[in-house]
């Protein structure tokens, strides 16, 4: 933590979502609404004309941030020739990936507290907006819920630092997955339900459904889709479903916002299973370095 690259990546992250924030507070100042339900939680997810939300910048940065933290955490202890010295000291070698990644982890976790603090400070400050007990657990659980998201591509980096001998081989192969699971994923995921399941003629009354569900399972795939929708709904009561929901679902359906609780459960999944990818990442790491050969 006291690395010049742990005060980047904080600094990064709290230059992006303090100009987010004035961007929403401005933005909400010029809105002409009556509703002040959940003011405090809007300034998490409004966007401005010239710069996007904060739970969008999160979502794009926060696999920088893991990256950066993981892509040379045994790559770099190799090319200094220092791993064989660790190696060779009266610890179990399982220590040595089990401390890469748990120390990284809790720098996630650190940033992450920082940023929601100062944030939620700063908005306090600039609106005078107080939240309400559910909207500071919102926010709690939504920058838990960034920690999570971002070790997952922490383990994703440590496994490229572990199988690749040089950082700058590892770093551009995470960045690599990291542009295509954030931007170009959807693409895909279109291309293919469009092509399994074509909108053409008559066909598209018929496969509209699976078309949408097809497309929504291969985005679900990519962690930022699964961050996306699990910050959209923790941070928005109003969302009430996060799948296809047909017009009969919705006959007698009370117009109201969720609650807390029953956000958790829309999300529930999302946590599970990135918690499941980043356990199954730091495990295809661990495997791969207690394999090697580690020589002087």
């Amino acid at each position: 933590m006291r690395s010049r690259r742990f005060y980047i990546i904080l600094a990064l992250l709290l230059f992006t979502t303090t100009a987010s924030l004035i961007g929403a507070a401005s933005t909400l100042a010029s809105s002409e609404t009556d509703s002040s339900e959940f003011m405090f939680l809007s300034l998490f997810t409004t966007s401005s004309s010239s710069i996007y939300s904060i739970a969008t910048f999160i979502a794009f940065l926060g696999p920088l941030v893991g990256i950066t933290l993981g892509f040379d955490a045994i790559s770099n202890e190799r090319s200094q020739g220092t791993l064989n010295r660790l190696a060779a000291q009266p610890i179990y070698r399982d220590s040595i990936i089990n401390a890469k990644f748990l120390s990284g982890a809790t720098a996630v976790f650190v940033v992450m507290a920082v940023v929601g603090l100062y944030i939620s400070g700063l908005g306090l400050a600039l609106t005078g907006l107080e939240p309400s007990a559910e909207e500071a657990f919102r926010v709690v659980i939504f920058f838990l819920f960034s920690g999570v998201y971002i070790s997952v591509w922490l383990a994703l980096a440590i496994i490229f630092s572990v199988v690749c001998r040089h950082a700058a081989t590892a770093a551009l192969a995470c960045i690599s997955i990291w542009l295509f699971l954030s931007m170009f994923m959807s693409l895909v995921a279109s291309g293919i339900a469009n092509w399994i399941y074509p909108l053409e003629g008559m066909q598209i009354y018929t496969n509209q459904v699976s078309n949408y569900e097809l497309q929504l399972g291969l985005n679900r795939i990519s962690p930022y889709y699964l961050f996306s929708e699990a910050a959209s709904t923790i941070l928005n009561p109003g969302v009430r479903s996060i799948g296809v929901v047909t017009l009969s679902q919705y006959e007698g359906a009370v117009a109201s916002s969720l609650s807390l609780g029953q956000s958790l459960l829309l999300i529930w999944p999302h946590l599970v299973g990135m918690i499941a990818i980043a356990m199954a990442g730091f495990a295809i790491s661990y495997i791969c370095f207690m394999r090697q050969e580690i020589r002087a």
